[in-house]
């Protein structure tokens, strides 16, 4: 890794910076000024930053936290390295006594586990829909459900579970329909998994969160939703402690999507005397990105069999007061695999 590739200044923009992190596959960026070490600048940063309702267009230099952790020139290599793998870290300066930058040891030239995982245990149920006809993948998935196709040697729907693996979620329900019984025949020839999975098969087309209400004597504790054609490069963990700690009932993941207007825009006030003008901006929105964690309340708000997207869900929710929170992920941070275009850059890139 070049070093510049990860370097960045405190004038940099929030919007910047997740940018950069997304260009460069990092979650995590060295800001200095002038050759001499300022602070660290996580994703984890920006999508708290995100959530105060701080602007995007904010220097990063507005959300330094004062508890990062860095290396002195006169600490013990073993000592560093040691400290990178039990706090799981990209990357660590190494500073002198006046804050010049020494070194900076990068965890894949010391680890063999090239990828970092969280080392958490989280051990919370997981529904996947997988019941989509995956139209926009036709002809293909004329032959094949949409979860099996494959990426390399596993399929779409198996690198999605990874994700879940890794943080020690096991048990795996999906609600299946369409072609439902080559999905269960593919789970059943796999031997000796390290996780369980069971389904739920509608009578009839109940919608996202419909086919939900098929699970209510079943889950009783926090639970992930995810469709099954889109992988989310998230923090499990942190997306779990910030649906707690604002004792949401329901938690959508969403995506930064920017859009960037070839134009100038100009807006006006009364009698249309010019107010701004604005040079080819960047408009930000959220978007869903198709993952949720959710509490077992929501089934007390789920029709018995019949039809409900998980959108109407949530907004029966908020119509009912309960508490509806959003997670931003960056948008480099999620693939839609249920088109030709995405999925073709997914096997591309692999």
């Amino acid at each position: 890794m070049n070093r510049n590739e990860i370097v960045i200044s405190p004038e940099t923009t929030l919007f910047e910076a997740l940018n950069k992190m997304d260009q460069i596959a990092r979650k995590l960026l060295l800001v200095l000024d002038n050759e001499k070490f300022i602070s660290l600048i996580s994703v984890g940063d920006i999508q708290r930053s995100i959530l105060k309702k701080i602007p995007l267009e904010s220097p990063v230099s507005t959300v330094f936290r004062d508890d990062i952790l860095v290396a002195k020139d006169t600490d013990d290599r073993k000592s560093i390295l040691r400290m990178m793998k039990y706090e799981r870290i990209e990357f660590m300066p190494v500073i002198d006594s006046k804050s010049n930058l020494v070194d900076i040891l990068f965890w894949e030239d010391y680890f063999q586990d090239k990828k970092i995982t969280s080392g958490t245990k989280l051990g919370l149920p997981v529904v996947i829909m997988a019941g989509g006809e995956g139209t926009r993948l036709r002809p293909l998935t004329n032959i094949i459900p949409k979860p099996l196709i494959p990426i390399d040697d596993k399929t779409i729907v198996e690198d999605i579970m990874d994700r879940f693996i890794d943080v020690g979620c096991k048990d795996f329900t999906f609600s299946v329909n369409y072609k439902a019984d080559k999905i269960k025949e593919y789970f059943d020839g796999i031997p000796d998994k390290k996780y369980t999975v069971s389904y739920i098969q509608e009578d009839k087309p109940l919608g996202t969160a419909g086919s939900l209400f098929l699970l209510k004597d079943k889950l009783k504790e926090t639970f992930f939703v995810s469709n099954c054609d889109i992988l989310v490069d998230v923090n499990l963990k942190d997306l779990v402690d910030y649906h707690k700690k604002n004792n949401n009932v329901i938690t959508v993941v969403s995506v930064l999507k920017n859009y960037k207007i070839p134009y100038g825009t100009i807006e006006t006030s009364e009698n249309g005397m010019l107010q701004s003008l604005n040079e080819k901006p960047n408009i930000v929105y959220q978007i869903n990105s198709g993952l949720y964690i959710l509490e077992p309340e929501i089934f007390n708000y789920l029709p018995e069999n019949n039809f409900m997207h998980i959108t109407d869900l949530i907004l029966r929710l908020k119509e009912n007061g309960k508490n509806v929170g959003v997670f931003p992920v960056s948008e480099g941070s999620w693939i839609d695999m249920g088109n030709w275009d995405e999925y073709l850059k997914i096997i591309n890139r692999k």
